[in-house]
């Protein structure tokens, strides 16, 4: 089998692996889908790849667990992620790594919570309307904050991809990537 060939398929079990956890019970917003975008978009040679493992586990995962209204502003955050990885990652180290985690976390509660404000009739059209969707996507429901919550499953699932695909690459060369 060719590097490529291997690189792409390691990769791939990792994305779908990982992805699998949505369909599983899991505390409220701590899934690895947003891991999953930054990883692609940094890791696949094949860039448009990693928008399409996150955007297919998806809607694959949508299609067992029910599809909602929401969902263009989750699907947008997710591309919007793996731009930030593109950018943000070439050169992954941990502290860029985790920067990268927190600021697709906060692009997601702003973007999902400002769709939910948008158009809706349970929070009144103003700006004190949409920082009243703000608090309440921050407040703790039943010892849970939504963000918090988000913000953790980033940083945890982008540490355990990136990491274990790191000691991947130290113990199997073929995994490293080509030069860039």
């Amino acid at each position: 089998m060719k590097p490529l060939h291997i690189r792409l398929t390691t990769l791939t079990t990792i994305v779908l692996a990982t992805a699998l956890f949505r369909i599983l019970p899991h505390w409220p917003n701590v899934t690895p889908v947003a891991a999953v975008a930054l990883f692609g978009a940094a890791a696949f040679e094949r860039r448009w790849l990693g928008l399409v493992a996150p955007l297919a586990a998806m809607l694959l995962s949508d299609a067992l667990i029910g599809f909602h209204s929401g969902m263009a502003a989750v699907y947008a955050s997710f591309a919007l992620t793996w731009l930030i990885g593109l950018y943000a990652l070439r050169q992954p180290t941990a502290g860029r790594i985790a920067a990268a985690s927190v600021t697709s976390s906060v692009l997601f509660f702003l973007i999902t919570n400002f769709a939910v404000w948008f158009g809706s009739s349970f929070y009144p059209q103003t700006a004190a309307g949409l920082m009243s969707c703000y608090a309440a996507g921050l407040a703790f429901y039943n010892g849970t904050s939504f963000f918090l919550n988000g913000l953790v499953g980033d940083l945890f699932f982008s540490g355990l991809l990136f990491g274990c695909y790191y000691l991947l690459q130290q113990r199997f060369p073929v995994l490293r990537p080509a030069h860039r």
